[in-house]
């Protein structure tokens, strides 16, 4: 299908690109690497000049000249790159680890333009002639003069402005020479560095989404401007290069007299910068071919002769398979490598044919790693992989439409693992972690639409911000809900077309719609009230979500806008006023009815009305992207069901009514009493999904009061209602010495043992502490199960001193695997000695200690300790300036440090103390933390309105129900 939809309709652009690779192909290998003859980005010297000196943010910015604004103009679309990079591994005589290289870019003009702008970020550009470009034409194009050249910070562009226009239909080469710090920022061209047997190993490695590729080479580095790209690494013999496409040759040369190896590749397929992938390193791999595919599973050599990179290679196959079924479309590229990177930002980035990973993310050691760790990594590579046809063969325009690549793949993840995995029954998992994580954002007056308005989206901040619970969560919600009315099988049909269709271009979500539709024409039977355009749209250009009301007296159902904070003003207007197109599945005493769609503000249901014993469950699997709300009879007959007979509601709808009661008591919709009441039953729960949405639910109880006087009888309610969990599990795993077969049942042992040391339950923190001084004093045999070690760990430092803390951090220090590391470096938060809360704090700054990639977790691990709170609120107020500017500017990470150090928040006072916080550091700015930090200031005044309101009538529940 590649040949088809990008040769046929670009025959004349790919010729001469072809042409123009061979020549550059010639000059890029000759490249003398000189650094004296760089000039500095900041510091341009020689006549260039600088018009993007960045003004405080309080300065409002008027965009005069089109290298003020942050898009690029459309009179210029490239169509291949040739780039040669030179990483050094060593340090120079500065001490600065760098690299150096060369870009040509053959684009063609569309229209006629005295002006070449183009990305360029952090890169020290040689001037030749005076300038920091070099233009010439193909095809005998003219070819103005060059004015003068400079960079632009603010917008990171380079400018090249011309004597003379560029002709319009004509193909010119634009051919640069740089050099830049390979940092260890974790962005565009960087470092990473580990430990093998005591020595020191550096990689170079890259992670170009969403506005990073700037940082390697100078690019239109949009996700319209696709291209084809052609690479070359220069680098030292002992290691091994990778980029997207297989390698064509690696050969052994001798430049500035220093012995290399020049490696080239294969041209990619045509694609965004943001794909693009290069690395450096001396790993090993694991392979299998698949059809003439190659496949290859990349870490550290001694973790691929334990084989740690085993089961990834293994669940990769079928995952593949199912993709390439489920899509109706072979995987586009020749090779697949998956790497494992000691340092990297995001969980896991899609790098056609090149995909990068944390080592937590694809690594699994069958004796260490607990089920938890085989779920991520399943799931982990389920979504990259979906991303390799939807985001990858087909790309979304701009990133307001970024939920397009995330939502679709956060959806399609669990469908890949479960065909992998099919004894886990993972797809119910949806509704807990990406449908409930959604609701929680979703309900505040400050989210946002799915799609968001391009002019919305422009800085590279912004773009970042959109890497968020909605483009992911949401997005995956609302694709569920979108397939299950549509069924899946019209659902693929569609996506197929629209795949194959706009294979190796962009679109925009009506793309989608529209070929969803012809799925939908084209299938007799199938009945939806609108069309697929207009029934989404609704839950894709209005942020929020409606909660369904049902009055089972009379049988009327309505819609409202569901806000956490009712009295929150909704400063977003709406096109379609806050109503959608709800499809509402539902049951009556168990018997599922035909599927009722909700279209207007209210209506009447007769088949809803019921009486006596008689009730209704409406959303029935939690298909829809909405909450429920009942009258108070028929609460109290689904109330009444959970303590008689539970298991005749199904597990996800048991979870679903505890986190819509929830949820509605927050918003004031219903009772806080009658939300709590539907707890009562837990006590004969053994399921995970329901215990684990009670979970979520009650955390937010123990997050407004566990510094009250209401966490003691709150405590009591909740040492009532697990121990008989906890029981269960004592006796299904014979005293905790075999392992539940079930996958969910292997989580919910966590759940009853970390619940019930957590409210202290005696026989809990005795076997806690009993296992982990048997590790103590054998820390070469370690007895505790690796499903369990994250509790243990955590509950172990947190009833020791000193002497388990400085034991934890010896054993975090010598983890030779990443998931092991992970848990030891979660527990070291746990304890209750403030010193040693603050000593950890400092050591999050310090990346010897622990690394960039894990500081803001880190943190957020502290302040989750109740203890920890404070002390890490003052430690990132303090340190706002050197923690944004050394670790947030870009990662993708960082709103959910603002968000996670401000979750307790509910008085006045730390209200307070948050604006001030904001106001304090609006010069230094918040970056792509911008939003989080709007909504950790609404989420404060909820939950201070919610506690006034409530605090009296909990403390008298639960100091009733707990005895």
């Amino acid at each position: 299908m590649g040949k088809v939809y990008y040769v046929s309709k670009n025959v004349g652009l790919a010729i001469l690109a072809l042409a123009a690779t061979a020549l550059i192909t010639i000059v890029a290998l000759s490249i003398a690497y000189n650094s004296e003859k760089t000039k500095n980005l900041s510091n341009h010297g020689g006549g260039v000049a600088d018009t993007g000196t960045p003004l405080p943010p309080t300065t409002p910015f008027i965009p005069k000249d089109p290298w003020d604004h942050y898009r690029l103009p459309t009179s210029l679309t490239p169509v291949s790159y040739n780039i040669t990079l030179w990483p050094r591994l060593e340090p120079g005589a500065d001490g600065v680890y760098a690299f150096t290289g060369r870009s040509a870019v053959v684009f063609r003009c569309a229209m006629a333009t005295d002006l070449i702008i183009l990305h360029c970020n952090k890169l020290n550009l040689t001037s030749v002639r005076g300038h920091l470009a070099e233009l010439s034409g193909l095809d005998g194009a003219a070819v103005p003069d060059i004015q003068r050249t400079w960079l632009v910070e603010r917008t990171e562009f380079l400018v090249v402005q011309l004597r003379g226009r560029l002709t319009a239909g004509a193909s010119y080469i634009l051919q640069t020479e740089f050099r830049g710090e390979l940092a260890d920022d974790l962005e565009g061209f960087y470092r990473s560095e580990y430990t093998e047997n005591g020595v020191k190993k550096v990689i170079a490695t890259s992670q170009m989404q969403a506005t990073y590729a700037r940082k390697a080479f100078p690019c239109f580095d949009e996700p319209a401007m696709k291209a084809v790209f052609n690479v070359t690494i220069i680098h030292s013999r002992d290691t091994t290069a990778l980029s997207n496409g297989q390698q064509i040759y690696s050969r052994d040369s001798v430049i500035e007299k220093t012995p290399v190896r020049v490696t080239a590749f294969e041209p990619t397929k045509r694609m965004s910068t943001y794909l693009l992938a290069f690395i450096v390193t001396d790993f090993s791999y694991n392979q299998f071919n698949q059809s003439d595919l190659l496949v290859r599973i990349w870490a550290q050599r001694e973790a691929i002769e334990r084989g740690h990179g085993v089961y990834a290679l293994n669940v990769t196959e079928p995952i593949l398979r199912f993709y390439q079924k489920y899509y109706n479309s072979p995987y586009p590229l020749s090779k697949l490598d998956q790497i494992a990177l000691p340092d990297f930002n995001a969980g896991a980035m899609e790098n056609w044919g090149l995909v990068t990973y944390r080592e937590t993310a694809l690594l699994f050691d069958p004796q260490l790693s607990s089920t938890g760790n085989k779920e991520r990594i399943s799931t982990t590579i389920s979504h990259e992989l979906a991303h390799m046809w939807f985001g990858n063969l087909v790309t979304l325009r701009w990133w307001n439409d970024l939920w397009l690549n995330e939502g679709f793949a956060s959806y399609v993840e669990y469908l890949g693992v479960d065909y992998a995995e099919p004894s886990w029954n993972v797809k119910d998992h949806i509704v807990l972690y990406e449908m409930q994580r959604a609701f929680a954002v979703d309900a505040l007056a400050s989210s946002h639409p799915l799609s968001r308005g391009e002019e919305e989206v422009n800085t590279p901040a912004e773009i970042t911000e959109m890497f968020n619970t909605i483009s992911y969560n949401k997005g995956a919600a609302v694709l569920r809900m979108l397939s299950k009315f549509l069924t899946e099988g019209v659902f693929v049909v569609g996506l197929s077309s629209y795949l194959n269709t706009f294979a190796f271009n962009n679109t925009d979500h009506s793309d989608l719609w529209n070929h969803l539709q012809q799925a939908v024409d084209k299938t007799p039977g199938l009945e939806i009230p609108h069309s697929v355009k207009d029934i989404m749209s609704r839950w894709t250009l209005q942020m929020g979500f409606p909660v369904v009301t049902i009055d089972t007296r009379t049988g009327n159902i309505n819609q409202t806008h569901f806000l956490l904070d009712p009295d929150s003003v909704v400063g977003r207007l709406s096109q379609f006023n806050y109503i959608w197109y709800v499809p509402v599945k539902w049951m009556k005493n168990g018997v599922e009815q035909e599927q009722y769609w909700l279209l207007q503000k209210s209506a009447s249901v007769d088949q809803m009305r019921v009486s006596g014993e008689d009730w209704v469950l409406a959303n029935t699997n939690v298909s829809g992207y909405f909450r429920v709300n009942y009258d108070q009879d028929n609460w109290d007959r689904l109330i009444n069901l959970l303590s008689t007979d539970h298991q005749t509601l199904p597990a996800i709808n048991r979870a679903q009514i505890i986190d819509d009661a929830f949820n509605l008591a927050r918003a004031k919709i219903i009772s806080t009493k009658l939300a709590l009441r539907t707890t009562k039953y837990l006590s004969k729960e053994r399921d995970y999904i329901p215990w684990e949405s009670a979970l979520g639910s009650l955390n937010y109880f123990i997050l407004m009061f566990d510094r009250t006087e209401v966490f003691g009888p709150l405590q009591a309610y909740l040492r009532k209602q697990v121990r008989p969990l906890f029981e269960h599990f004592r006796t299904l795993t014979a005293n905790w010495t075999i392992v539940p077969a079930n996958h969910n049942d292997q989580y919910n042992q966590i759940n009853a043992i970390d619940m019930a040391c957590s409210v202290g339950v005696k026989e809990c923190g005795e076997l806690i502490k009993g296992w982990y001084r048997r590790w103590m004093e054998k820390p070469s045999h370690n007895p505790i199960h690796p499903n369990l070690k994250s509790t243990v760990y955590c509950k172990a430092v947190a009833l020791g001193g000193v002497e388990e803390w400085d034991f934890t951090w010896q054993m975090f220090r010598n983890a030779t695997l990443a998931s092991e590391a992970t848990r030891l470096r979660s527990a070291l938060a746990c304890t209750k000695i403030p010193w040693l809360l603050n000593r950890y704090l400092e050591y999050t700054l310090d990346p010897t200690k622990i690394r960039k990639q894990d500081a803001s977790s880190t943190i957020q691990y502290i302040y989750s300790n109740v203890v920890g709170m404070p002390l890490a609120w003052n430690f990132v107020r303090e340190r706002w300036s050197y923690i944004f500017n050394q670790y947030g500017k870009g990662m993708f990470s960082f709103a959910g440090l603002i968000s996670g150090i401000t979750k307790r928040f509910s008085t006045k006072f730390e209200l307070q103390e948050l604006e001030k916080f904001k106001e304090d550091n609006l010069r230094v700015g918040f970056g792509s933390a911008t939003m989080a930090l709007k909504q950790a200031i609404e989420k404060t005044t909820a939950n201070i309105k919610w506690v006034t309101d409530n605090k009296a009538e909990v403390l008298q529940w639960f100091t009733e129900e707990a005895t």
